[in-house]
């Protein structure tokens, strides 16, 4: 064996592994720009890793409780410890990326679509979703540097290998990059705050260095004369802020701010302050001015703010409370005191006219419990003060103070009027928060974090309480779903065997009272598919067969071999539904009768030596399966002259659980194509909605569950608790009447941002 047997070069392992390896190999200019590409990536990903600790550790260290602490650390080691298998994964991914490229595609079967599974299936999970909101992001800001460079890359690969690309399908293009990186971190047993960090790291130190990527890549395929033509810009290379530098106002710890940021929040501000002049003066009053005004300064304005914070009312609504109006005449009698006139400064006036709109919004917002509109109206001030401070209260998302306003409506969404308000822990907390920021906010917003960071794991664990309740209500409601099922089962296979049919009373009983409990049981425990529901079904039919009148002269011999195994059968299901013994003992002794009465008349017709050899032998087989069977011996004829109550069973037989009612047909009936079915059928699980009950009373409810077999849709409260159930028609009839309301759980600021927005654009057009 050759020494060098066991060393195997990373490309090679890569071809031989793959399960397409025999195809022609890659040009040589391809092979170059696969092994510099690589070069770069691992000293990238090196890079990656070597400032992850200090990443995570930093964060640890603003850690504000000993578990999200504990997160990080365990992060941590996490990472040293699959650092490698990680690169190697990665690198993995990307070497048979480029072995694939000179394959021609071969229609892959599309794997077939499992019905139940999409019964099952739900919205996306909020860590799936934050996880590809990143990685679009992520992507997308490359393709916007770097898109030119990307194009004649991925052009040049067309023009040298049999698999045609488009940027997405491109080995170094940042989707496939982003993809084998994530694949490679899949073994990371992290939470998804921790995830998003990693990510960030993997574009600010792998993705970010996409253009000089390209550009070696494009000028390898140059120099082997593939599209000299083409043209790229030189890679742009740019001052990035160090590895541990991160935005300590960003609202998001540890996450690093965003190239010209500052930029943005100032193009988001200025397009709002673009819209409000175009406006002012026509559809939006300017406010009189003296020639001689003079506009205070912010720290004034914030000192003027201070002292309405302090006197704000307990109770805000808009037609009595503008702030606008309070604002100047605080000014007038300031300026009345002072001799000169004073006026609010032109930025910050813009600031209070959008701050005004976005709260008269929110007040006036069907979404918000009128209660907690009150509540939520004297934060008006605070957020105002907050905007004065900082512009990114219009253009980042993430903003403290723009979240606590956002979290505090989305945990109201299930909130109603009719809650106690001195008892609710909700409303408790809500207003504890605003008044903090009455009493203590001045121009320090830290205050925010603090308050969101508190008030975030106040609802986490009101929303943990809440969602074991509702897994648990939707547990019970799946289990009933699949008895109904079941009971529509045996409903079916005793209506199919019973119907039309005259037979006598005890066995229709039988069957209807007591064996249907075993088909039930039967049906749940082992399913209509297997043998013992088989069984069953047999054992019922060899009962109604046994007690119908025969005149085929082998019926005898059949009856005789039939009956011992079929009461046999009988009681050992009964037994094992639990049914009660007396009704058990008591059926059995009318169902002897009516056996005994066939015997009877079988031997009338035919009292012959071949019947008490058949007799003889089933009493033995009967004695050997250990049931009693007098009914054998046959008493005189005079004994069991009185024929059996029969009855015709005519309606079909409905079964009905512990105190149900039998099912009313419903009132309306609505075509499948009704606009109201369609409003139901575009209800998801998650959806907020309030129903009108009556004149007085709102009912707000969450879907949390559409239980497919039966057709119902469920409904919990804020607690996770059922409050209401509706067919699918029942539900449509309400939306008709308009009874239901479908509530916006998109985030509060966001909707009002959107709001202003508009109407400040129809205004401009008008």
């Amino acid at each position: 064996m050759k020494t060098d047997a066991n060393v195997v070069h990373l490309n090679k392992a890569t071809a031989e592994q793959s399960p397409t390896s025999p195809v022609g190999r890659l040009p040589v200019a391809l092979i170059q720009v696969r092994d510099k590409a690589a070069q770069q990536l691992k000293q990238n990903l090196q890079s990656l890793f070597d400032n992850a600790d200090d990443t995570l550790f930093e964060m640890a260290d603003r850690a504000t409780s000993n578990t999200e602490q504990n997160a990080f650390f365990e992060a941590m080691r996490d990472l040293r410890l699959k650092r490698k298998n990680i690169e190697r994964g990665f690198l993995q991914k990307v070497f048979e990326s480029f072995a694939n490229l000179n394959q021609y595609e071969i229609g892959k079967p599309q794997p077939a679509l499992d019905a139940v599974s999409f019964d099952s299936l739900s919205l996306v999970q909020n860590d799936e979703l934050e996880e590809t909101v990143a990685l679009d992001a992520m992507v997308a800001k490359v393709m916007s540097r770097d898109a030119v460079a990307l194009g004649h890359l991925t052009t040049r690969l067309n023009a040298v290998i049999s698999k045609k690309l488009d940027d997405k399908s491109n080995p170094l293009g940042p989707t496939l990059l982003s993809e084998y990186f994530l694949d490679a971190c899949s073994s990371l047993g992290v939470e998804i705050k921790v995830k998003l960090i990693i990510l960030k790291l993997f574009e600010k130190y792998v993705l970010g260095s996409c253009d000089m990527l390209y550009a070696e890549a494009n000028q390898v395929l140059v120099s082997a004369g593939v599209l000299p033509e083409l043209k790229s810009a030189p890679p742009r290379r740019q001052q990035r802020p160090a590895a541990s530098t991160y935005a300590q106002s960003s609202g998001e710890e540890g996450i690093p701010l965003l190239e010209g940021a500052d930029q943005g929040v100032q193009e988001v501000f200025g397009a709002l302050q673009d819209l409000l002049s175009q406006v002012r003066g026509t559809a939006m009053p300017r406010r009189a001015q003296t020639a001689d005004a003079m506009p205070i300064t912010s720290n004034d304005l914030m000192r003027l703010l201070s002292h309405m914070q302090q006197r704000a009312p307990t109770q805000v609504n808009v037609e009595d409370f503008d702030l606008r109006d309070q604002l100047e005449r605080l000014l007038e009698r300031a300026s009345a005191k002072s001799g000169k006139a004073r006026v609010v400064g032109e930025v910050d006036e813009d600031v209070i006219n959008l701050v005004s709109m976005l709260f008269e919004f929110i007040l006036d917002d069907r979404t918000l419990p009128d209660s907690l509109k009150a509540l939520i109206g004297r934060l008006q001030i605070p957020m105002l003060k907050v905007a004065v401070l900082d512009k990114t209260f219009f253009s980042r998302g993430s903003h403290p103070a723009r979240r606590l306003l956002n979290e505090i409506a989305s945990a109201a969404l299930g909130w109603v009027d009719q809650d106690d308000t001195q008892r609710d822990s909700l409303y408790q907390k809500i207003e504890q928060v605003v008044q903090r920021l009455l009493n203590d906010f001045v121009d320090d917003p830290a205050i925010f974090s603090e308050l969101l960071a508190e008030f975030m794991a106040f609802t986490g664990d009101e929303r943990r309480r809440s969602e074991l309740l509702e897994q648990r209500t939707r547990d019970a409601e799946e289990g009933s779903a699949k008895a109904e099922l079941a009971r529509r089962q045996v409903e079916h296979a005793l209506n199919e065997r019973l119907l039309g049919k005259t037979l006598p009373e005890v066995v229709v009983r039988l069957l209807q009272e007591a064996w249907s409990k075993v088909l039930m049981l039967t049906c749940l425990k082992h399913g209509v598919e297997s043998d013992e529901w088989q069984a069953a079904l047999q054992t019922m039919d060899d009962l109604v067969w046994s007690v119908a009148p025969h005149e085929d002269p082998e019926a005898r011999l059949r009856l005789l071999e039939l009956v011992p195994g079929l009461l046999k059968a009988l009681r050992e299901g009964m037994a094992s539904a639990a049914f009660d013994p007396f009704s058990t003992s008591e059926f059995f002794s009318q169902l002897e009768v009516l056996h005994v009465q066939a015997f009877q008349r079988f031997k009338r017709a035919a009292p012959d030596a071949e019947t008490a050899v058949a007799e003889d032998a089933a009493h033995t087989e009967q004695s050997e399966a250990g049931v009693e069977l007098p009914l054998l011996e046959l008493p005189a004829a005079e004994e069991v002259e009185d024929a059996p109550a029969m009855i015709e069973v005519v309606e079909e037989i409905i079964l009905l659980a512990p105190g149900q009612t039998r099912p009313q047909e419903p009132d309306v009936v609505l075509p499948d194509d009704d606009e109201a079915l369609l409003q139901v059928d575009s209800l998801r699980v998650g959806s907020w909605v309030e129903i009108q009950e009556d004149e007085e009373h709102k009912l707000r409810c969450k879907l949390a569950a559409i239980i497919k077999p039966t057709g119902k849709y469920v409904f919990v409260n804020r607690t996770g608790m059922k409050v209401l159930e509706k067919t699918r028609n029942a539900l449509a009839v309400e939306f008709r009447r308009n009874a239901v309301r479908l509530l916006d759980d998109a985030l509060l600021f966001d909707r009002a941002l959107e709001s202003v927005i508009g109407n400040l654009r129809k205004l401009k057009n008008a």
